[in-house]
């Protein structure tokens, strides 16, 4: 099943997008890890007049983090964040969560702009994940690899189909 937007080109013929499946649930997920940054920026930002150290040890205790972890040590950075700092990370993630729903919108319409967008955002992570990978392995490391992984193989492939079909709807 494919959604039809259209679009003209360099000559002014009219030529169909058209989003896969795939591409679509690629959108679904970028558009949920939108949503998802949104919520925690708001969130950060609903914690700014509180005690952030209180709320950050605690968060770390439910979590059950060893509280000498990297991870941990992430959260209880947080709560020692001044107010501007607090502003910056909440700005920065809506600016992030900005870009996500732009390339879900972009690949729910099948542009090709949303696919060189996920090559390239996917592709930048992929040699940060493969060191975490090489450093230690866990099921949480291995999945975000593999999805990740399998997004940027998947844009590709899609690229270079719709690649094929513009040069047989040109002639070239």
């Amino acid at each position: 099943m494919t959604a039809h937007s259209s679009t003209y080109t360099a000559a002014g013929v009219r030529r169909m997008e058209t989003a896969t499946r795939g591409e679509r649930s690629v959108a679904c997920f970028e558009a949920a890890k939108g949503a998802l940054v949104i919520l925690a920026g708001f969130g950060l930002l609903s914690l700014m007049h509180h005690d952030l150290q209180h709320f950050a040890k605690a968060f770390v205790g439910h979590l059950h983090l060893n509280p000498d972890g990297r991870s941990s040590r992430i959260f209880l950075s947080l709560g020692a964040a001044s107010s501007q700092r607090i502003w910056l990370l909440a700005a920065m993630s809506g600016a992030y969560a900005a870009l996500r729903l732009a390339e879900a919108y972009g690949l729910w319409t099948g542009k090709a702009w949303a696919k060189w967008l996920a090559v390239a955002s996917g592709g930048l992570y992929i040699p940060l994940e493969a060191y975490e990978l090489l450093r230690g392995i866990n099921w949480m490391k291995l999945a975000a690899f593999i999805i990740n992984a399998g997004i940027v193989l998947y844009m590709i492939y899609a690229l270079r189909r719709q690649n094929r079909r513009v040069a047989q709807t040109t002639g070239e």
